[in-house]
């Protein structure tokens, strides 16, 4: 008897400690999120208070790049991560193979055209070099930006994949370098016109506001969301964390700390 009651503790210790690790049973209480540092993990910070209320305890992973926080949710070392647009998702879920879901969607922030050899966008000269991001949903997300002010003019205005390739009409023969979203703001000294994502913006310093020769709008269709797997998106801990991220105190700190910069999408 006290053999089996020493099995049987051993197995409820084992329970225990699988049920806290990533990709763990709905009755797991902790909670694993890959995201980029700038507004995504600051965004989640102003969570861990609310999901603590619930019992949850929120882990943020940061990266700095947008690929492992996918790969990190496809390989169950996180559970979630929010750091992408749903374009960007579904291009990554094409390519891949995979099918990652967008759960909720949290903010929008308006892509940039940023230079330190510019004033104005119209002293862009001719042959000038502009630098953009070299993933298909950045890079075409960047062209769109440029074409909707006259820049250049895209085989299909509305295709959110375009490349340089689906230029059609480059009337000041700009030079393009496409680079890794994350290298953008350090390019600025080397080129005329750099796009750049604002989260990577923020980090550098940058204001949107402030310093974006051009910048979309707030109908931008790029919202930023929380993303899971089909095997967790239904997880209570998920979805708390889906609610908690379109709260009123949420959408008040997006509002507050960056004034226009990221916009709340709910």
């Amino acid at each position: 008897m006290k053999k089996l009651i020493a099995i049987a503790a051993a197995l409820l210790l084992l329970a225990g400690c699988s049920s806290s690790q990533p990709g763990g049973d709905a009755g797991s209480q902790k909670l694993v999120v890959a995201a980029t540092a700038v507004p995504h993990a600051e965004i989640l910070k102003q969570v861990k208070p609310l999901l603590a209320k619930e019992g949850i305890d929120l882990e943020i992973k940061v990266f700095a790049d947008y690929v492992q926080p996918n790969v990190q949710v496809l390989e169950k070392s996180v559970d979630a991560n929010y750091f992408q647009t749903r374009p960007y998702l579904d291009a990554f879920n094409h390519e891949r193979g995979t099918n990652l879901i967008m759960v909720t969607g949290v903010h929008i922030e308006p892509f940039g055209a940023y230079s330190r050899k510019l004033k104005s966008i119209d002293q862009l000269a001719d042959g000038a070099t502009v630098s953009l991001p070299n993933d298909p949903s950045n890079g075409g997300r960047a062209l769109l930006l440029i074409a909707k002010h006259g820049l250049i003019t895209l085989k299909d205005p509305g295709n959110p994949l375009s490349s340089p390739k689906d230029i059609v009409a480059n009337p000041k023969q700009l030079k393009f370098r496409e680079l890794e979203a994350a290298m953008l703001p350090r390019t600025l000294d080397e080129v005329d016109l750099a796009l750049i994502n604002t989260n990577y913006a923020l980090a550098a310093g940058l204001n949107p506001i402030k310093d974006a020769l051009l910048i979309e709008d707030k109908d931008s269709p790029y919202v930023n969301g929380l993303v899971a797997r089909p095997d967790n998106k239904d997880d209570p801990r998920i979805q708390k964390l889906a609610k908690a991220l379109n709260s009123p105190e949420v959408k008040a700190f997006i509002e507050q700390k960056y004034q226009g910069a990221v916009l709340p999408a709910f």
